[in-house]
Parts: structure tokens; sequence; C-alpha cells
């Protein structure tokens, strides 16, 4: 399973192990991802997301999931969250 925030798309990020020395040995910085259930208030149901905990505070600072997977561009949500994203349009286009 690839280290890859499902809702805001941040990855592994590539650096330097740098000793007292100055030797450089290459290193990956991954994401600190967690498994969440998140509530979504118009489709009155929970999703499960594998979400960084940076990602996790966007969601909460713009009021929930279902107002960052409307504001957020398609070429960042995974899969799943587009699907939860169109299933989220139609009941906006039904109501």
């Amino acid at each position: 399973m690839s280290r890859i925030c499902e809702l805001t798309g941040k990855g592994r990020m590539v650096g330097n192990n740098v000793s007292h020395a100055n030797n450089r040995t290459k290193r990956v910085f991954l994401p600190n991802l967690q498994k969440v259930t998140l509530l979504s208030e118009k489709l009155d149901r929970s999703i499960k997301f594998r979400v960084s905990t940076a990602g996790l505070r966007s969601v909460e600072h713009n009021g929930g999931l279902d107002n960052w997977l409307l504001k957020t561009a398609d070429s960042k949500l995974s899969k799943n969250a587009l699907k939860v994203k169109r299933e989220l349009q139609k009941a906006d286009a039904a109501s």
C-alpha cells in the first residue's frame, strides 16, 4: 500500500542524513498517516480514509469532510475520495 494521504495527496519526500563529518546518505521522510473514520453530514454515513495528520487538521479547519471534498481539486484526491465527492455532488443536485 502506498504511503499517500487520500485527501491531500501528500506523499513521501526524499532527503539526506547528514553526519557530523558532513557525509550524506539518502533517506525518506514518510507522512504520518492514520486510518480514520470521518462522518459525512450530507450523506449521513461514515467513511474510512487513510489520512495524514496535517490533512486531518485541514479537514477540520474547513468545516468537515463535505466542505473539504467539494473544495479540493480532483487531482489530489484518491479513487475512494473521488467516489464520495461524486456522491456529495449528486446529493447537492437532488436537493
